[in-house]
């Protein structure tokens, strides 16, 4: 029932989401949560306070979901000692299929189900991919939709992360 409901506010938004979005900064606290990854460890927005956090709502029928989830990855390899952490939210129905993508595209992040109740916390999550930058004070620094400027987002994080 949730996909068919996400996928009727999806056909509404689809151009909106199909063309890159800029950052949109609301420096409002980043909407806390604690979920289990695919591993069953937890997740808990609240202790990544004092990190830069990239927060991705995707799921694995998007395309331009699975062109950016492998550049978050590596950019949680690369900039992890420095204080970045990557949490990529699927908000499929099941996890079965998330586990597949995840395994297929090797990603090195933790990946948690997200649902309705989770993306109305961020202020609704119609059109995918969304990605949030939160800053190490736990402040939404970007809220970026649709397919994302990859450089310019690696540029922002570098600015939050102090290297810039």
């Amino acid at each position: 029932m949730l996909l068919a409901g996400m996928a009727m506010a999806l056909a509404a938004q689809h151009a909106h989401a199909q063309k890159p979005q800029p950052h949109q900064s609301t420096r409002q606290p980043a909407p806390q949560f604690i979920r289990k990854d695919l591993n069953g460890h937890a997740v808990n927005l609240r202790a990544l306070k004092g990190k830069v956090v990239l927060l991705n709502f995707w799921a694995t029928w998007c395309g331009p979901c699975q062109v950016e989830l492998p550049k978050f990855s590596a950019w949680q390899k690369q900039y992890g000692a420095s204080g970045l952490k990557v949490i990529a939210v699927s908000m499929d129905d099941e996890a079965a299929p998330v586990r597949a993508v995840a395994r297929k595209l090797k990603l090195d992040m933790p990946v948690v189900m997200g649902d309705a109740k989770l993306g109305t916390l961020y202020g609704g999550v119609l059109g995918l991919p969304v990605t949030y930058l939160i800053a190490r004070d736990g402040t939404v620094a970007a809220r970026i939709e649709g397919k994302a400027d990859l450089a310019g987002m690696e540029t922002s994080i570098q600015k939050l992360l102090g290297q810039r």
